[in-house]
């Protein structure tokens, strides 16, 4: 029997009620939100539910909504697999701006810890209890975050992105 989305709902809102909400389908997988403070209660669940069995942490990383209120301009995405079914879900937990932290889930999946550290050395997102949280791919004096969208695109004064330079430009002949 395949395991669909209405059994993995259920089971969670019979269990965190209010800490799990706005289920979708979103393409080809079920997706939907966490409360943070709440991360590894729920996915110790996912992962251990004789029913559910999401044994495999596919992927856990970090988007900067610098737009959003305050306290959702970060969030953190886990995709986890159910190899038995072949079933997959993702599980988005928004984090504040001004403190971005969330539990570490490394005593839940080994696999984390790098994925923790990356998302750490471009977001700047602290894991509360991460064996050992440093930067793993850019330099340890750096003191910015590169994939924050806290600057602009490009640099408005380039010129070397100017139109004449490419054969561009209109002719008010």
């Amino acid at each position: 029997m395949a395991l669909e989305n209405t059994a993995i709902q259920e089971k969670l809102a019979a269990t965190f009620a209010g800490d799990v909400f706005n289920f979708q389908q979103e393409r080809d997988i079920f997706s939907f939100e966490i409360n943070a403070n709440n991360n590894t209660a729920i996915i110790l669940f996912l992962k251990n539910d004789p029913d559910l069995r999401f044994h495999f942490l596919t992927d856990l990383c970090g988007i900067h909504y610098p737009d959003n209120p305050v306290e959702k301009q970060f969030a953190i995405v886990y995709h986890m697999h159910n190899w038995y079914e072949n079933k997959r879900i993702r599980i988005k937990a928004y984090l504040n701006g001004e403190n971005p932290e969330i539990k570490t889930v490394t005593n839940i999946f080994l696999t984390s810890n790098w994925m923790e550290r990356e998302t750490y050395d471009f977001f700047g997102i602290n894991f509360i209890g991460h064996p050992q949280l440093k930067r793993i791919l850019n330099m340890d004096e750096m003191i910015s975050f590169p994939m924050r969208k806290e600057f602009p695109m490009e640099d408005g004064g380039r010129t070397d992105k100017d139109d004449r330079f490419f054969g561009r430009t209109i002719d008010n002949c």
